[in-house]
């Protein structure tokens, strides 16, 4: 069973400072720190590149968990590589199994790793799961992608589950990332389904201690996972 890890989302802190967003992760102990690369194309916002990522590298050796949610990865894989990114991951919306087959090549060539998410209303489609083996992360949004601050839907919850069943019985070493709406109220039910992965956006930057913040949502998710 994959440990628990806390990867806070920078996009929540105020982006004209985000060094001072690395610094509260790594002041806080996060694990890895989440980078959401938003195009305006596949979903409604516009984010930052791979000059921000390259900008941030110097701050720390935390794993930088770079969510590409643009609408051609092929065109931007091997700049984020070279910025930084140790892991990499990929709309499965936008893809399918020879394109996905083509980005971890490039990725794997390089040492790092590669990711899946899918949006809420996404099944993991057959190509997907017919490579779950490649996979290192599945991510599992639990919000519609473009904007921080969003409510989790809970409707995800049993997909989320049945995904991490799927890992499971295959005997995978796949972390399932829940990203969107993370607060310390549902991180035990996303760990009781089976997320080891939780993304905080606001549940970390949006509190009046962003540093504490941190160890409490790890504190309320390692506790689902402890025998009752």
């Amino acid at each position: 069973m994959n440990g628990i890890r806390i990867a806070p989302s920078v996009l929540a802190w105020n982006l004209g400072n985000l060094e001072r967003a690395v610094e509260i992760s790594v002041e806080g102990k996060a694990d890895q720190i989440h980078l959401d690369v938003i195009d305006g194309n596949f979903a409604p916002n516009i984010t930052f590149g791979p000059g921000t990522v390259k900008a941030l590298r110097h701050l720390t050796d935390l794993k930088f968990d770079t969510h590409l949610m643009i609408a051609r990865p092929d065109a931007y894989v091997d700049k984020f590589l070279d910025a930084g990114s140790d892991l990499l991951t990929f709309h499965a919306e936008v893809l399918d199994g020879g394109m996905f087959d083509e980005l971890h090549k490039t990725v794997r060539a390089r040492g790092k790793e590669v990711g899946v998410a899918i949006k809420p209303q996404t099944d993991l489609p057959q190509w997907a799961a017919d490579r779950l083996d490649k996979i290192s992360t599945l991510v599992v949004m639990t919000v519609n992608p473009g904007f921080s601050g969003q409510r989790m839907d809970m409707s995800v919850m049993p997909k989320l589950q049945r995904l991490s069943t799927l890992v499971r019985e295959r005997g995978l070493g796949t972390d399932i990332e829940v990203d969107g709406g993370v607060e310390p109220e549902n991180a035990g039910e996303v760990v009781k389904r089976g997320g080891n992965v939780l993304v905080a956006g606001a549940g970390v930057y949006a509190k009046k201690d962003p540093v504490r913040a941190i160890s409490v949502l790890k504190a309320e998710a390692e506790r689902a996972r402890r025998p009752t």
